[in-house]
């Protein structure tokens, strides 16, 4: 055996972190709608408290991450949670309880609130044109 580390030992071990979850908090300057715009950050923020809350914080538990743009803004605001790679997006905190207590400490995916497939780039055309970018809904801290 060499001293290089091969891709199977390093599989074969616990990972530092037992789920992540990135959270897209891009802001676009440009007009184009963006999840920063739309209470991303709220949505991160609310998610971190949850997870210390529940003790999950630190190695070997959850680790709530900020991220640039994911290139899904049609489904924004969104969150991404590995190692799984399932996209979510969400309207407010009782949508991020869910993926904290369903996903994150349950293991099992939130369906209602995974990305379609075919939901990318286009920052034009909102999955939820009345709810999300383009008009007043659920948010976070009773805002409409």
């Amino acid at each position: 055996m060499t001293d290089t580390t091969t891709a199977e030992a390093i599989a074969a071990e616990k990972p530092y972190f037992e789920r992540h979850i990135f959270f897209c908090l891009n802001n676009r300057e440009n007009g184009q709608a963006c999840c920063a715009q739309h209470q991303a950050y709220e949505g991160f923020d609310h998610c971190k408290k949850r997870i210390r809350e529940a003790g999950l914080a630190g190695p070997g538990q959850v680790r709530v991450n900020k991220a640039g743009c994911l290139d899904r803004c049609a489904a924004g605001p969104v969150a991404l949670v590995y190692p799984e790679g399932v996209w979510y997006s969400y309207l407010d905190a009782s949508d991020i309880d869910d993926i904290v207590d369903t996903h994150l400490i349950g293991g099992k995916i939130v369906e209602r609130l995974v990305v379609p497939p075919h939901l990318g780039a286009d920052r034009h055309e909102p999955k939820y044109p009345q709810t999300q970018f383009a008009g007043p809904g659920r948010r976070f801290g009773g805002a409409g």
